[in-house]
This record gives C-alpha cells, sequence and structure tokens, in this order.
C-alpha cells in the first residue's frame, strides 16, 4: 500500500491547485481584453508578455533568500494574498472602466511577483510534509494540478471573456486566489532550522556552490538550461511555420498547441508509475529522452507536412517535461539539506527563466536569417545536446533514491 499523504500536504495541493487556476485563467484572459477592449496591437501584448515574466528573472533568487529565513508557509500566503489583491485591483478597474495597457503591465508584474514567491516556497515546503518514500507521488499531484491548469486555463479564459466579458474571467480568477489563501492557512507547517541571517550575497553562492558542486544537481541544472533554450527557439518559430508551411487554420493551429497542454496532464499521471517500475536514473532520463523524440517528430513534419505530426510532437513536448519536473525535483528535495532547499529552488528557477527570452531572441533570429525550418533543426539539435548531459551524468547509474540530505 502506497504511505499516505498527511492532511497538511492536502492543503497544500488543494492551494497550489488554486493558485496555478488563477494564474493561468489570468494570463489568458489579459492579453484577449488587450486587444478586444483596449485595441491593443502587438506591442503592447508584448509589453503585457515581458511585465508577466520579468519578476521570474529579477526575484527568483530574492525569493530563495527569504524562503530559507521564514517560514514558507508564511511566504507563501503573502505571495498569494499580494496575486489576490492585483486580481480585485483588475478587477475594480473593468467595473469602473478605468482599464489600460499600462495598468494591465503593472497588475500584470504585481501578480506575477506573487506567483514567483509561490513557485519558490512549495517545492521547498513539501518535503517537510511529506515523507521520503512519498516524494514523488507528492510531486506528481502538484505538477498535475499544474499541468491541469496550463492545460484547461486558456480556453477556460477565452471563454468567459467571449460569453460574459472581463470581469467575469478576472472574478474567478480572483476567487480561485482567495481559496488557494484560505487553504493556506489552515495549513500547519512542521519546525525546521532557519538559516542565519547573513549578508544575501553570502547566502547566494552557499545555495549556488552547492548546486555546482553536486554531481547530480548540476547536470540536472544545465539539462534543463538547453531545454530551455531549445524549446523557446522552437517556440518562436512554430506558429508562423505552421501557418506558412503546414497550411494550418488558425483552429488547426490552436488544436496542435492543445496536445501540448494534453501531454503534460499525460505525463504527470505517468509519472508515478515510471518511477515505481523503472530505477530512478531512467525515471529521470525519459524526459530528456522523450523530447529527442518529439523533436524528430517535428522536424519529419518537414518532409511530410501533416498537422497530425505536429501534434504528436507538442504532446511528447508536454509529456516528457512532466516526467523530467516530478522526478527531478524529486531527487533535488532529497539531497538538497532543508536549510538550503529555497536557495537553490530560487536557483533553478532563475536559470531556466533566463534561458527562456535567450532562447526565443535566438529561434526569431535564425527564423529570420534562414526560415522556420532552420529553428526546427537547431531546436533538435538543443533537445539532442540536452539529452547528451543527462544520459553522460552520473545519473546513468542511479538505482533508487540517494539518502536523504542532513
Amino acid at each position: 500500500m502506497p504511505t499516505p499523504l498527511p492532511r497538511s500536504f492536502a492543503f497544500l495541493a488543494g492551494s497550489n491547485l488554486a493558485a496555478q487556476s488563477a494564474e493561468q485563467l489570468s494570463l489568458a484572459a489579459a492579453p484577449l481584453v488587450a486587444v478586444l477592449a483596449l485595441g491593443a496591437g502587438p506591442g503592447a501584448i508584448g509589453l503585457l508578455a515581458a511585465a508577466q515574466t520579468l519578476p521570474f528573472l529579477l526575484l527568483s533568487i530574492p525569493f530563495g533568500l527569504m524562503a530559507d529565513r521564514m517560514l514558507l508557509r508564511r511566504l507563501m500566503l503573502r505571495a498569494e494574498v499580494l496575486r489576490a489583491l492585483a486580481l480585485l485591483a483588475l478587477l475594480a478597474a473593468v467595473f469602473f472602466d478605468r482599464l489600460s495597457i499600462g495598468l494591465l503591465a503593472v497588475l500584470g508584474f504585481i501578480g506575477a511577483v506573487g506567483t514567483v514567491g509561490f513557485s519558490v516556497a512549495a517545492p521547498a515546503l513539501v518535503p517537510s510534509l511529506v515523507p521520503r518514500e512519498a516524494l514523488a507521488r507528492a510531486n506528481g499531484r502538484i505538477e498535475l494540478a499544474r499541468s491541469a491548469a496550463f492545460a484547461a486555463g486558456p480556453a477556460l479564459g477565452g471563454a468567459l471573456v467571449a460569453w460574459a466579458g472581463a470581469s467575469a474571467a478576472f472574478a474567478l480568477a480572483t476567487m480561485l486566489s482567495a481559496a488557494a489563501v484560505a487553504l493556506l492557512l489552515r495549513l500547519v507547517e512542521p519546525p525546521r532550522a532557519l538559516a542565519a541571517p547573513r549578508h544575501p550575497l553570502v547566502d547566494l553562492r552557499e545555495g549556488a556552490r552547492f548546486v555546482w558542486r553536486d554531481g547530480l544537481l548540476r547536470p540536472i541544472l544545465l539539462t534543463a538550461v538547453v531545454w530551455n533554450l531549445a524549446w523557446f527557439v522552437l517556440q518562436a518559430a512554430y506558429v508562423p511555420y505552421a501557418v506558412r508551411l503546414l497550411a494550418l487554420s488558425a483552429g488547426a493551429v490552436g488544436t496542435t498547441l492543445a496536445a501540448y497542454g494534453i501531454g503534460l496532464v499525460a505525463g504527470a499521471l505517468l509519472a508515478s508509475r515510471l518511477v515505481a517500475r523503472l530505477p530512478f536514473g531512467r525515471a529521470i532520463q525519459f524526459g530528456p529522452a522523450l523530447s529527442v523524440l518529439a523533436a524528430l517528430v517535428m522536424v519529419a513534419t518537414l518532409v511530410v507536412p501533416s498537422g497530425a505530426l505536429a501534434a504528436l510532437a507538442l504532446f511528447l513536448f508536454g509529456a516528457g517535461p512532466a516526467v523530467w519536473t516530478i522526478t527531478s525535483t524529486t531527487l533535488r528535495q532529497t539531497i538538497t539539506p532543508l536549510a538550503l532547499l529555497g536557495r537553490v529552488s530560487s536557483i533553478f528557477l532563475a536559470v531556466n527563466a533566463g534561458a527562456r527570452p535567450i532562447g526565443a531572441a535566438l529561434g526569431g533570429l535564425v527564423g529570420a536569417v534562414w526560415g522556420e525550418p532552420a529553428c526546427l533543426l537547431l531546436a533538435l539539435f538543443g533537445f539532442v545536446v540536452q539529452a547528451w548531459l543527462i544520459f553522460g551524468s552520473p545519473l546513468r547509474a542511479l538505482q533508487r533514491l540517494p539518502a536523504p540530505a542532513g
């Protein structure tokens, strides 16, 4: 019988589901409202996207330092309250007809600050709530909630804006965020040793040194960076490639993109079975290997133009990383001392966030000079490199989770 997950984790999982749903719903609704109600063009939409992503790059490390110095439940509560207030302000702006692109950007930035705080603290809290043997299953629950919200949020946000207007979408997002706060208030965090107050650079150096010197964490970090570079190269080219070379309609492109969200959910459901049946190192390698297969399927559309093949590739791109997130997070939580876990989690979040705009810019440059097919080939090269990094690492010999950190 699997180890039962404690009641406190149920509150964390429920709060995570509500918070992720609120985030995805608002992320989907904001650009739709900007275009439909405010007549925004590509420049304004780019400004919104930058405002919603910049906090991940700027604030992941500061939140990681805070996470190791204070109660994680308190940090998550403050972060989620901040997001709820930003959503409430958006709702009020819509209601009083005071909405503008600038206000959408500012409140989107504030809401994303809350997302970063929640994202850093949640994985650092899981090992305090869950027995070691149940970590993979617990992380699977967390990732399944994120995947479900990612898959359903855009469709629900678009439907609400179309059927009932912006106020309905922002009202539902605000209620979901408030529900996340209510569930966090019921969570009881076990006591843990907090990091002693020191200069932030000393704390950051300690966390970075731990990641870089660890023979298991370093290849995980490098693999994640290369994966994000390759994925955003592909992201930059996919929609114009699907329209121009695959001759897909807008609706068909949307259908292929939805396959990615379905793949995320499928991967989250599959991960616990893989962990139970495979050596742990092989379970971690499954995601990078599946990404290579997905890239090969996407490149195959250069020879056989097919929306179905593109959808299959995107499904595999969702399933593989979902398994990777669950297994790599479980390993990170196991081998990282609790006093360092906030900083280590934030380093991974910040480095991945930094790789994404670089990948997108590289994809845009390559696509503009050599065309979208060159982006597909460059992305395939990147996915092969990330698989090479993880298959050539000491992780290949890992039969089971190592002993917990002291």
